[in-house]
């Protein structure tokens, strides 16, 4: 098996193949990897783009700007319209699909008339095990996976991340905050917010690896279990209290079983998934 300094020759190698590329760039460990290697491969060749949308959160585009700035990424924002979509708006199994149909059709327009020849995204090769709807996207507009097909993990991402100098080598895991509304409760711009408030508060408390799940009048809040013993203290347990309920939320929950990822896909039943096409888009306006 290949090391992991061959795995990111590699990379750099299959990157400079292919031309001029855009980079789908959230500013998470992966991304802002991919963004690097294809920075380092291509140089001006190489565009990262961010998704201007309410449901990524603002800190995370102060940080993602902050990072092509230190290392002379050529960056720029795209606007998407998920929420003009009702078929994300009702927030079934298949929402992150049509969040990723989104952009990756705005991409896809953006690169075509500027003569771009590949989309790229981050994911990674242990990414492939889980119940992510994105893929599908990717795989309806051709968008190619560099860093799987380098074979690369999240780890590995984070150990060629930390030897590079890159400051998101340990960044938390992150997620558009569209995901922290329960499959079923339509995503409104509204608690998304509501959502985005209450995680800043939190980081303010020197929390570090959480999330914030809404359920209504009720917020069940995921810390990672290393982190926990900080919230089940008294003190701060009654601070975590205050934000939530002056936020709106009645009842202010902690999950016992701390922070995991794709905690509300625990609750699907993966025989009853709606499964879309993967030939062509769900009915959407092309002009939205």
């Amino acid at each position: 098996m290949a090391g992991i300094t061959e795995k990111q020759q590699n990379l750099i190698e299959n990157l400079r193949n292919m031309g001029r590329v855009i980079v789908a760039y959230s500013g998470g460990t992966d991304s802002a990897y991919l963004a690097w290697a294809a920075q380092q491969a291509l140089g001006d060749a190489a565009l990262a783009i961010t998704a201007d949308s309410a449901s990524i959160p603002s800190s995370h585009k102060t940080d993602a700007e902050a990072f092509v700035r230190q290392f002379g990424i050529r960056h720029e924002y795209v606007e998407t319209r998920e929420f003009d979509n009702p078929d994300y708006i009702k927030n079934d199994a298949n929402r992150c699909f049509h969040c990723k149909d989104e952009l990756f059709t705005v991409l896809e327009r953006l690169g075509n008339e500027r003569g771009y020849t590949h989309l790229i995204y981050g994911v990674n090769k242990d990414d492939l095990g889980d119940y992510r709807p994105g893929q599908r996207a990717a795989k309806l507009h051709q968008v190619k996976a560099p860093l799987v097909d380098a074979e690369l993990t999240k780890a590995e991402i984070r150990e060629l991340s930390r030897l590079a100098g890159l400051p998101t080598w340990d960044r938390p895991a992150a997620a558009c905050l569209s995901s922290r509304i329960p499959y079923g409760t339509p995503v409104t711009i509204q608690n998304i917010k509501t959502v985005e408030l209450g995680e800043e508060e939190m980081k303010a408390l020197g929390f570090r690896q959480f999330r914030t799940r809404f359920h209504g009048e009720l917020v069940r809040i995921e810390i990672a279990r290393e982190e926990l013993p900080k919230a089940l203290n008294l003190e701060v347990a009654g601070k975590l209290t205050a934000i939530f309920k002056t936020l709106g939320f009645k009842y202010v929950t902690l999950d016992l079983e701390g922070y995991r990822q794709g905690s509300l896909n625990e609750v699907l039943d993966k025989t009853l998934l709606t499964v879309l096409p993967a030939t062509a888009s769900p009915a959407r306006n092309p002009a939205a």
